[in-house]
């Protein structure tokens, strides 16, 4: 973390999305150098509603996303505490 970088990085993302009946599952991670972070996300067709199932893809997929930067959010946390020996209140 300490090392200066001139060059491009590249982080790759995934998602997976997976439905069964009126549930839809995502999963998003994020891959770079030697690690990764991991998103999950649900939704969930209310039983009145039309059978549109992108709707619940994109649902899912946006939780997934948003789950997976507040857990990116966190490790930015710690990396900065292990760094400086401060305590971070809030990256947001």
């Amino acid at each position: 973390m300490t090392e200066s970088r001139s060059q491009p990085r590249e982080w790759a993302v995934g998602v997976c999305v997976d439905e069964h009946d009126d549930h839809t599952h995502a999963t998003a991670w994020l891959v770079w150098d030697d690690r990764d972070v991991t998103g999950v996300g649900l939704a969930r067709r209310n039983p009145e509603d039309q059978d549109v199932p992108a709707i619940g893809d994109e649902l899912a997929v946006a939780r997934a996303l948003s789950d997976l930067s507040r857990r990116l959010l966190a490790l930015t946390a710690q990396d900065i505490e292990s760094v400086t020996h401060e305590h971070v209140v809030s990256l947001d």
